[in-house]
């Protein structure tokens, strides 16, 4: 620990004397208050907000800075439809409209991009709990199902900016550190510096460990982060992304409702012949090395063209109750994409976009016998190579300057090989090829007024299944497993005030998707999946804000914000039959049916901020029989927050949170068709932290 705080003592100075010298003093200013910017970057380009024709939700860093820091949960689930869950201290799931369904823990259904990278790799797979929340400038997520120009995916995308990638070209630096309850302890420190008009970079280091509410939660991670930019000349860039990531958390387990009641801290405990989770040491334990080069080049006033070329490597341990498995993962990949504008003429203009985009992945996944942590006897090795690659290309056209028609198409190639390596080896690959599979996608925006606008679209959606989903923990490959896919149709609008301050944006959705991918377990708690039939997903979406009183230098009140997110979600099995059960028209397991995200930012003097977010989430299905739901909960957190100048050239925040003030008992990452009823993964009662950030 002192080691860590030395360095980041002498990179601060080392930075700050940089900083200096490269800005001649000059402040940077604090943009925390600024209201919603008008333009999004989503499809390959930035458009103007109101003209998008599909859902987005926007992250932005203003609402990153807003929340407790360690964690991206808080502000994603303030995008209706969206949610993010934990089932401890390090162990995340992201779903969009539904995708928990098929998700046992990580990212399931969802693509997701570290700039012009895939953070997904051709398994499907997503480490996005190997990123730190400090060395993330924004993300956009494009909800339902998008593979016309992302490939596949059947719940949205997500699309991260890197700190070091955004526009802001100034240098800056800053230092962070934090604590909290339950040994909650987080440090960071992050530099963007300008060395020359063509040449800048920046880099984010982050240390977080943490004790944990339950037995058995214990976590620790240090993430690394560089993003090099390089301007050769007038509209052509190359940057470097490169990032590692260790981590270590326990995993305490699910419980029964009567444990839970009981004494929701406790691990999972030993039953029948399979011990417990503190016993057998459960863990995970993630060492992930991701880098990648990205070019952009404007070859003209109309073309510009982008190439991204990749590779990521994964050393990944899971101590679990009745083995021990180890994956070693090589990811290897590339992207390229044209871009064609023609904006000359005012009254109709249009562009298009042609790409592709390959990945390979190569896993070998090894079981043994757990002891109490150790590896032991050999259970099963298997070898398993991923593929895909899809072709896009999307046209779309202005006419007059109101209305928006986008049209985009990409085809989907899948397939996966895999051979045994013991107890028995086989020599050869056996190879499952799926037929390739069309992605269509047709939307539709009119701007009615300067600030109001409807949207229409219809898109198919397709999601083989991953890689941890065709070989899960029990330890069998599963060649039968189809990919999910479906169309979705919907429709929605927007508004905005003349100056942003002011804005709405709701959406209508419906998605009928076929072969969806559901998790069941056995009766040592391994998961394995299989096809559940058909699902019907209906939805409305709504997003409000408003900055009720404008920030002003008078009144003890010096700006309120005020924002309300609502998802209703009605979804439901259409043909869902298993071993003799009919669970047609039962509500789809682990969805909650209602979610409402409220929030109220002040702005008050001497640099006082205060935030509040309350959460609302309805009763949740834990099966799919549908017999028993997680109880609905209310969960606020509050955040105040003082800024101030120091030495004309340095910021200092303080800052100071409550997470869970009603000190409810709920279940956060519930654990869906778990044998046994051990279903419940109790979240943190009320918990405190506090922090300073040192900036220039």
């Amino acid at each position: 620990m002192r080691l860590i705080l030395l360095v980041t003592i002498c990179y601060l100075f080392i930075s700050t004397i940089i900083i200096n010298r490269l800005k001649g003093q000059e402040l940077k200013q604090d943009t925390l208050y600024e209201l919603p910017s008008a333009s999004v970057r989503a499809y390959l380009n930035t458009q103007p907000y109101l003209e998008l024709t599909s859902s987005v939700g926007l992250v932005t860093n203003d609402l990153l800075k807003l929340q407790q820091g360690n964690t991206l949960l808080p502000a994603l689930n303030t995008i209706p439809g969206v949610r993010m869950e934990e089932r401890s201290p390090g162990s995340y799931r992201l779903s969009i409209r539904g995708s928990l369904l098929r998700s046992p823990f990580g990212v399931r259904n969802i693509k997701i991009y570290l700039d012009e990278i895939p953070l997904t790799d051709a398994g499907g797979n997503t480490y996005l709990n190997a990123l730190d929340p400090s060395a993330i400038h924004n993300l956009t997520i494009l909800k339902g199902p998008d593979g016309s120009l992302f490939g596949a995916n059947s719940g949205g995308v997500v699309l991260i900016t890197p700190q070091g990638a955004q526009n802001d070209t100034s240098s800056h630096g800053m230092i962070g550190v934090s604590a909290g309850s339950y040994g909650l302890y987080q440090q960071q420190i992050s530099s963007n510096i300008r060395v020359s008009p063509t040449y800048s970079f920046g880099l984010n280091y982050a240390y977080q460990r943490s004790d944990g509410y339950r037995e058995n939660t214990a976590n620790k991670r240090h993430y690394l982060q560089t993003v090099q930019r390089f301007k050769y000349s007038q509209g052509n860039e190359i940057r470097f992304l490169g990032l590692y990531s260790t981590m270590g958390y326990r995993t305490p387990g699910g419980l029964t409702e009567a444990q839970y009641l009981e004494n929701p801290k406790q691990a999972r405990p030993a039953a029948g012949p399979n011990p417990g989770a503190s016993e057998q040491q459960a863990a995970i334990y993630n060492n992930t090395l991701l880098g990648g080069l990205v070019h952009e080049a404007k070859l003209n006033n109309h073309f510009k063209h982008v190439i991204s070329v990749f590779g990521s490597y994964t050393d990944f341990k899971n101590p679990f109750i009745t083995n021990y498995e180890k994956r070693y993962e090589q990811n290897i990949g590339f992207r390229s994409y044209l871009n064609y504008e023609h904006n000359e003429n005012q009254h109709f203009a249009w562009g298009a976009n042609a790409g592709i985009e390959w990945q390979q992945n190569k896993a070998d996944i090894l079981n043994y016998d757990n002891i109490k942590g150790n590896t032991g006897n050999e259970q099963a090795g298997d070898a398993l190579k991923n593929h895909q690659h899809f072709y896009f290309m999307r046209l779309s056209a202005n006419i007059i300057k109101r209305i928006n028609i986008e049209t985009a198409l990409s085809l989907n190639y899948y397939n996966y090989s895999y051979k045994n390596l013991f107890p028995e080896s086989s020599l050869a690959y056996q190879k499952i090829s799926f037929n390739p599979a069309w992605m269509p996608r047709f939307a539709i925006s009119y701007l009615v007024t300067p600030n109001f606008s409807w949207r229409g679209s219809v898109g198919k959606g397709f999601s083989p299944a991953t890689s941890a989903e065709v070989r899960p923990s029990d330890n069998v490959i599963n060649t039968a497993l189809q990919p999910e896919t479906g169309w979705n149709k919907e429709t929605g609008f927007r508004w905005q005030s003349n100056n942003n301050r002011f804005q709405i944006d709701a959406s209508v959705f419906a998605y009928r998707m076929q072969n969806a991918i559901v998790r069941l377990s056995n009766e040592d708690g391994a998961e394995f999946f299989t096809n559940a039939g058909g699902v019907k997903q209906s939805g409305v979406e709504a997003a409000a804000s408003a900055w009720v009183i404008q920030p002003q230098n008078n009144f003890f009140i010096r700006g309120l914000q005020l924002a309300t997110n609502v998802t209703w979600s009605h979804f439901r099995f259409s043909d869902y039959v298993d071993n003799g059960n009919n669970y047609s028209g039962n509500k789809l397991t682990g969805v909650p049916e209602k979610v409402i995200v409220s929030s109220a930012h002040f702005l008050l003097p001497n640099g006082f901020s205060l935030y509040a977010q309350h959460n609302y989430t309805s009763s949740i299905p834990l099966n799919d029989v549908n017999n028993l739901f997680a109880s609905s909960y209310h969960l606020v957190q509050t955040k105040i927050r003082w800024d101030t100048k120091l030495y004309q050239q340095y910021r200092l925040s303080l800052y100071a949170g409550i997470d869970n003030l009603l000190n409810k008992r709920y279940s956060l990452g519930n654990d869906i068709n778990a044998f046994g009823g051990r279903y419940f993964n109790a979240a943190m009662p009320r918990n405190y932290y506090l922090g300073l950030n040192i900036s220039i």
